[in-house]
């Protein structure tokens, strides 16, 4: 049976699983770490992907490569394919000035939500290469062509064979501010608005399109297997997952997404939702919360306790904490955009004031952030049936249980697992069997958790919230 490899390239790391095309059994893996900062020398991606190749086993008895990489960041090359200067990441927010110029030149959010799906902000890539023409003149001169780190990593796999072989899937171009996931076409016009001119920009292949082969002398003792188009992270992850329609998915890691699977595209002018494409030729649109996981660990260092403590310190405190609420913006927040918000605690009386007060507020204050991201989907047409919460604060024993207390739907919790390169993995299988629909791969070992809604919680949570707003916004 033909095996294919799925890339995950993310801020933190490189992951690359081996499996088998039809039933998806993972066969070997391997992991690289990727340096700290906003802003990287792709070469340093690079570097990454070819050690968890070699840790995975490498690439010799692979029929089919699928790279799925962090989106928006932006990754310029000159004439002769050579990288101009680091790449800026997701999230680098120095361009949150241009965001905001873009958005106002153009009389509003309404314009950008009906030409690309999504308001521009910080971590989009429009907005890097405006600030670039603004910052760095001469660099953006220079600029021939622009890709995302999944593209230009699979164009590194393909040999670099030159700038009009740069290849991109409709879930990362989504995530530009430059390509439409309505029309499925570039917007030249609003990367020459933010840039000053237009550059080369990589092709769009459809879900199971082929984007070259690989080169055996990019990789040792490769075979020349098929590149597929590859994906942005949350898609990836949302299709490594098997989430379906009617599916919201949860990602609790350094930061929250809350997206579905939609049958049509988003176009939210309050850019609260971003309309983003899947891999399967559907919609995604998506909300983001800076503040997810880390959350938790703020919670227990404060407590000095482990995660796990901190767990069952939330489980062993009543629903909705007896009024203790924390509202977790501890790093500024996206959603709400309000990048230098900080966080507060409301409520704290002598009976609130115990530890497992606390670890339960933490927990629920994370998770009411995300419903509001739950709230923001419905109320662009999403129905949601249940909530697939993956991520690292998935393992929580306190946030599976009190999720859907909180979410007001089932619970299903898959296993720990690299979805992002599962759903890489599942892409090149779909190309390497050649069939009209992706294998169906379904994760082992997935648990349901159900309760019965708790309506006070969020009711308590919003009017703290908003009081907390509003004191920030009076200064």
């Amino acid at each position: 049976m033909p095996l294919v490899a799925g890339v995950d390239s993310s801020t933190q790391s490189c992951k690359v699983v081996v499996r088998d095309a039809e039933t998806g059994t993972l066969v070997r893996e391997g992991r690289a770490p990727h340096p700290d900062g906003t802003e990287v020398d792709p070469e340093a991606w690079w570097s990454a992907l070819q050690t968890a190749i070699e840790a995975a086993g490498g690439l010799a008895d692979v029929a089919a490569v699928s790279v799925a990489g962090q989106q928006h960041g932006m990754v310029c090359l000159d004439d002769a394919g050579q990288v101009i200067r680091p790449a800026l990441l997701w999230n680098d927010t120095r361009s949150a000035d241009a965001a905001a110029e873009l958005v106002a030149e153009a009389g509003g959010g309404r314009f950008w939500a009906d030409a690309v799906g999504s308001v521009p902000v910080a971590s989009f890539t429009v907005t890097k290469l405006r600030w670039l023409a603004r910052h760095e003149p001469a660099n953006a001169e220079r600029v021939a062509a622009v890709c995302l780190p999944h593209d230009w990593l699979t164009w590194r796999l393909a040999g670099a064979p030159g700038l009009e072989a740069l290849r991109t899937d409709r879930s990362d171009a989504s995530g530009t501010g430059y390509w439409s996931p309505a029309t499925g076409e570039y917007r030249p016009d609003l990367l020459e608005r933010a840039l000053g001119r237009e550059v080369r920009v990589p092709t769009v292949l459809g879900p199971a399109e082929s984007a070259g082969h690989l080169d055996p002398a990019a990789v040792s003792g490769a075979a020349p297997a098929l590149l597929a188009p590859g994906a942005g992270d949350n898609a990836a992850a949302g299709f490594g997952v098997g989430a379906g329609s009617g599916d919201v998915l949860v990602s609790i890691g350094t930061s929250g997404t809350v997206f579905s699977i939609a049958e049509t595209p988003a176009a939210d002018a309050s850019g609260t939702v971003a309309g983003f494409a899947d891999v399967t030729g559907r919609f995604l649109p998506l909300v983001a919360t800076l503040n997810a996981a880390r959350v938790l660990d703020a919670a227990a260092g404060m407590l000095r306790v482990g995660l796990d403590e901190l767990a069952d310190l939330a489980l062993s405190a009543p629903p909705g904490a007896d009024g203790l609420v924390l509202v977790p913006y501890l790093e500024g927040e996206r959603t709400p955009n309000r990048p230098l918000a900080t966080g507060a605690v409301h409520g704290l009386t002598l009976r609130t004031s115990t530890p497992a007060h606390l670890a339960r507020a933490a927990v629920e204050g994370m998770l009411c952030a995300l419903a509001d991201g739950l709230d923001a989907l419905a109320a662009q047409g999403a129905q949601p049936r249940r909530v697939l919460l993956v991520g690292g604060g998935a393992r929580s024993a306190a946030v599976r249980r009190i999720a859907a207390q909180v979410f007001g739907c089932p619970v299903v919790v898959p296993p720990p697992g690299e979805y992002v390169a599962d759903g890489a993995a599942r892409q090149a299988a779909w190309l390497a069997l050649g069939t009209t629909e992706a294998p169906s791969w379904t994760p082992a070992g997935t648990r349901e958790y159900a309760a019965e809604p708790v309506p006070a919680i969020r009711e308590r949570y919003a009017q703290a919230r908003d009081h907390h707003l509003d004191r920030l916004a009076q200064g």
